[in-house]
């Protein structure tokens, strides 16, 4: 896979290669309120181990990301999703949103979960995503590190 998505020069894809690893960590770990002081060797091993779109604007600049965690049958976790300060309110959190499912390896999932503070409506309008029920039968162990 590569460009999944192109309209008036900006792409989303998934060429690993061209993510800006410097970018995605400098958000993550200084800008985002879910990976704040995040490491660079976490950011990188993370990248190494997920599915990964970037979204580019004309010039071929990064102003974008998300990655998903998955065993590519049963289950994925969408994280790190974000757009860069000057490119928001232009549609490409939405637009990476249903990029994102459109892509037929993630299609047949029995479960994609994410988890997020401030972004609920945009999740649940473009992605269909939904509150989890039966909040009581959902588990998590937290480590000590981020």
């Amino acid at each position: 896979m590569t460009v999944l998505f192109e309209e008036r020069g900006y792409q989303i894809d998934s060429d690993r290669d061209r993510l800006n690893i410097s970018l995605i960590h400098h958000f993550l770990s200084t800008e985002s309120y879910w990976a704040k002081g995040r490491s660079r060797e976490t950011v990188e091993r993370s990248v190494e181990n997920s599915f990964c779109l970037g979204v580019y604007d004309p010039q071929g600049q990064q102003i974008g990301f998300a990655r998903v965690i998955t065993d590519w049958i049963t289950f994925a976790w969408l994280c790190d999703l974000f757009i860069v300060r000057e490119s928001r309110e232009q549609g490409w959190a939405k637009k990476l949103v249903t990029t994102i499912l459109a892509v037929k390896e993630l299609d047949n999932l029995k479960r994609m979960m994410l988890e997020s503070r401030d972004a609920q409506g945009l999740y649940q309008t473009y992605g269909g995503f939904q509150p989890v029920s039966h909040l009581e039968s959902l588990l998590e162990r937290r480590g000590s590190t981020i």
